[in-house]
């Protein structure tokens, strides 16, 4: 069977660079994430062997969801120097690995992913497996063709989830992620939800209901929703903004252009010299 591996790049960026110490280089820039980011593209080939592979990145120019919603991720702060310079330092290091990579303004790397799962979704015989920093990509997973590995802690820890998974961890199903953060918002991307509704009531409404629309038309005699009406709209917009877009302007026009032919040593050995990375040529090398 065929793999395609698809890496929510800024995502898993952000994730090391919090994780590890801030290393430097010989000429004292900032390698931390970076050296956390080879430790996991090492980790991932040696544990999934895809056949196939892509990493997207986010642009700083503002999204489609800023435009819906000027306070769209607005409580985060800019990012240091320190992490920027890496994420551009980054592009090299893909490369360095024979991984293509993407980015495409005014859309957030999640999208390029919703788009290029819905792509490929429907070639035979292949898998993907979505590897993020984070959980807004769980909506995508479907059956056993699309799961989504993550961290449990660190960067070296990790966990893949099903269909099975989600239901077990927030009581829905994938596709209804959204829906279940049209009400409790996301305080990660500044989505409000409706306030004083939490995942224990909205989990419970979403999975007998079916969907934020649904419950809004037919569950009037439940407790929570005067509340719910009320703040309708607040909802709503939560919801569209959760929603992983599927239909970006993609530059891949076929599975074979993600194709991956191996890890070249002699040239990640090289690159990881450029960096001082020396005990992730001993690694590369017994790989």
């Amino acid at each position: 069977m065929k793999k395609l591996l698809i890496i929510d790049a800024n995502s898993l960026i952000y994730r090391c660079f919090h994780a590890l110490p801030p290393f430097t280089d010989k000429e004292n820039r900032p390698t931390g994430a970076l050296y956390g980011l080879a430790s996991v593209l090492i980790k991932i080939f040696r544990e999934q062997n895809p056949s196939h592979i892509v990493a997207f990145f986010d642009r700083p120019e503002p999204t489609f969801r800023k435009e819906m919603y000027k306070e769209y991720k607005s409580q985060r702060p800019p990012a240091p120097d320190e992490l920027k310079s890496q994420i551009i330092e980054a592009h090299n290091l893909f490369e360095s690995f024979s991984v293509k990579t993407f980015e495409i303004p005014g859309f957030e790397a999640d999208d390029l992913i919703g788009s290029t799962v819905e792509k490929f979704k429907n070639e035979p015989e292949l898998k993907i497996i979505v590897l993020t920093g984070d959980l807004d990509a769980l909506q995508l997973i479907d059956n056993g063709k699309i799961v989504i590995e993550t961290f449990k802690k660190g960067i070296s820890d990790t966990v893949i989830y099903d269909s099975e998974a989600v239901k077990n961890r927030f009581g829905i199903l994938p596709k209804q992620m959204p829906d279940y953060k049209g009400l409790v918002g996301d305080s990660s991307d500044n989505i409000s939800g409706v306030k004083g509704i939490g995942p224990k009531t909205a989990a419970p409404l979403i999975e007998k209901y079916g969907s934020l629309e649904n419950f809004l038309e037919e569950g009037q005699n439940e407790k929570a929703y005067k509340k719910i009406f009320e703040a309708q709209e607040t909802a709503k917009l939560s919801k569209e903004l959760a929603i992983i877009r599927r239909d970006a302007p993609l530059e891949i026009k076929n599975l074979d252009e993600l194709r991956h032919q191996g890890l070249q040593k002699e040239k990640i050995g090289k690159y990881f010299e450029k960096l001082g990375f020396k005990k992730m040529i001993e690694r590369i090398n017994g790989q």
